[in-house]
């Protein structure tokens, strides 16, 4: 803070004003003075002030009063109370209320001056230490967003900009770009980072209990509620949500949904009681959502809600450039928390790395590293134990393992024979294999739902 700081004055007596407006000027100091509580209460709220100077016996209000709506408008400003004769004890009980220092009538200018340059400079110690604490806290956040590589770049600068607002965020790119570490770093530099950020998959959550999870319930309005429970929505009140794979809703849950981005008001199931919040919504999902919205499985009118601002991912292929220092990252990390005395890869090892297609992305990445730390017998990484290189599209995609169609094989059969080798390189993970093939896991689970499967 500048020496020159803002100071405001609430006393009755014009002539104790007149003077100490001038020993502060004097001093490098800006000082307003007004003779009502009112008055000063008003000017504090709209326009703010660096120090309070307030009298405890006032006409309007005591100076206790005072000092609490100061606190509730602005809880870091300093207060300094004006004592005359037999109201030491109020101005004791002001500073155990918050007050940063007491001075007596009638007024002593090196008693003010040293009050006020003590509660001057404990303000901007304060103020420094909140700003260090932003950038740090800011620094550590963007530590998440590792990469050099342009892209990465340009969405770093992104998210600074939209951060500290409340927009809505729709965050796109493939499986394991990393797009819930970008929902982190966005809510970690934003104003409701003191607050939670609840996360919830739509893919993971069968249909039917989603709108529970997301809106809660109360008792009786199913079988098997025996209570009530709050929803995501409301445990994400005053902080965010991320609603990962968004794209996996079902319509009927998105006409809901709609309502609580257009209101921020929604009913748990069994109720009939608005329950209002304040949450910010970032959604995710990796597959193509205006394609969705063309094949009418998901609403235009809540894509333009929710993508009120667009963070696409590039996928690793695109970065190769940041593949060595993910790597470093994800070698530091895991080798401390393993207790392993691996530091480094060796320079064949980052080669291989980067010949490697990473249909898994970054995920893939940070899983190899894991491997080759628990099977390293050295110091060094000397290579990964990677999987074989996927087939390539005629446009240029990574298919996976080939699967062999015979000429005349049924349609179904074919498209059952694909889904299994889909099923068998995620390990029998359907989410993974609907992602792989492309398709909603609701598909995939419509197909095993089908007799003969």
């Amino acid at each position: 803070m500048p020496q020159r700081a803002e100071i405001l004055l609430i006393d009755d007596e014009e002539a104790l004003c007149t003077a100490a407006e001038k020993i502060l000027a004097k001093e490098g100091y800006h000082v307003t003075s007004l003779n009502t509580a009112v008055d000063g209460l008003a000017k504090f709220e709209s326009d703010g002030a660096d120090l309070l100077i307030t009298d405890l016996m006032l006409p309007d209000l005591e100076g206790i009063q005072v000092l609490k709506r100061a606190k509730e408008v602005r809880p870091t400003v300093e207060v300094i109370v004006i004592t005359g004769h037999g109201t030491v004890e109020k101005a004791v009980e002001a500073m155990r209320l918050g007050a940063y220092d007491f001075i007596e009538k009638p007024l002593d200018r090196t008693a003010l001056v040293k009050a006020v340059s003590k509660a001057v400079e404990k303000q901007r110690l304060a103020e420094e230490n909140r700003w260090l604490r932003e950038e740090l806290q800011q620094q550590r956040s963007e530590d998440a967003l590792i990469g050099n590589n342009d892209a990465m770049v340009a969405i770093k600068k992104l998210i600074r900009q939209i951060a500290p607002t409340d927009v809505s965020v729709l965050i796109q790119g493939e499986s394991g770009t990393g797009k819930e570490v970008v929902a982190d770093v966005i809510h970690n530099l934003s104003q409701r980072r003191d607050n939670a950020i609840v996360k919830i998959s739509c893919a993971a959550i069968p249909e039917t209990l989603l709108e529970s999870e997301l809106f809660g319930y109360e008792r009786g309005a199913f079988t098997g509620a025996a209570g009530s429970k709050p929803g995501k929505f409301e445990l994400a009140d005053g902080g965010t949500l991320f609603l990962d794979e968004i794209a996996e809703m079902s319509p009927q849950l998105q006409a809901k949904l709609l309502r609580v981005l257009q209101d921020g008001r929604f009913q748990r199931l069994g109720s009939v009681k608005d329950v209002q919040v304040d949450v910010r919504v970032i959604s995710a999902t990796h597959v193509d959502i205006r394609k969705a919205i063309a094949e009418g499985e998901f609403r235009e009118d809540l894509f333009y809600r929710l993508n009120v601002v667009n963070v696409t991912l590039p996928t690793l292929r695109q970065r190769v450039d940041d593949i060595p220092l993910l790597a470093e990252h994800f070698l530091k990390k895991y080798a401390t928390r393993m207790r392993k005395g691996v530091h480094a890869i060796a320079p064949a090892a980052l080669e291989q790395l980067a010949s490697h297609p990473w249909p898994g992305n970054v995920r893939e990445l940070e899983n190899s590293v894991q491997r080759a730390i628990v099977v390293a017998s050295g110091d060094t990484i000397q290579m990964f134990q990677l999987t074989p290189p996927p087939s390539v599209s005629a446009d240029g995609g990574f298919l996976g393992p080939s699967v062999t169609i015979p000429i005349g094989l049924p349609m179904a059969e074919a498209e059952d024979r694909i889904i299994a080798a889909a099923l068998n390189q995620c390990g029998g993970d359907k989410e993974k294999a609907a992602k792989l093939l492309g398709i909603s896991s609701r598909t995939l689970y419509r197909r095993f739902s089908k007799p003969g499967n």
